[in-house]
């Protein structure tokens, strides 16, 4: 069985979700059908389906914080961003401002990864003050 780690170096957003929408029909069709011929998952497909749900999570969230510094820089208000993440504005300030922070301590760590300082305060900078 292949572990979303693995499954995840091998694909890409658009072949993971490709993938599990194989295999989840595959697996729909065989719940609705009444004969003994279509073919269940089996169990090596059903861990795998299970295991790249993760990898779509994982790497659908790696492209949110990017696209909340672009909503920011296109003039979005943290309350519109919050709407448009099913959360309220102070929350979604606070989970970009984490980012934020992971980003300059894996800088501080690598020397090259995350964000370097300056573009840690360019950054902060564009979040702005936390929403009341």
């Amino acid at each position: 069985m292949a572990s979303p780690d693995e499954l995840e170096r091998q694909h890409t957003l658009v072949t993971a979700t490709a993938r599990y929408d194989e295999l989840r029909m595959r697996d729909a069709l065989a719940a609705m059908a009444t004969d003994d011929e279509t073919p269940h998952l089996t169990r090596e497909e059903s861990l795998e389906l299970l295991a790249l749900s993760e990898v779509v999570i994982r790497k659908a969230g790696y492209g949110r914080q990017p696209m909340i510094r672009s909503a920011r820089a296109a003039g979005a208000s943290w309350t519109q961003i919050g709407a448009a993440l099913g959360s309220s504005k102070q929350a979604a300030w606070e989970g970009h401002n984490r980012w934020i922070e992971e980003q300059a301590r894996q800088h501080e760590d690598t020397g090259y990864q995350g964000l370097d300082p300056a573009e840690v305060d360019t950054a902060r900078g564009l979040a702005g003050r936390r929403p009341d």
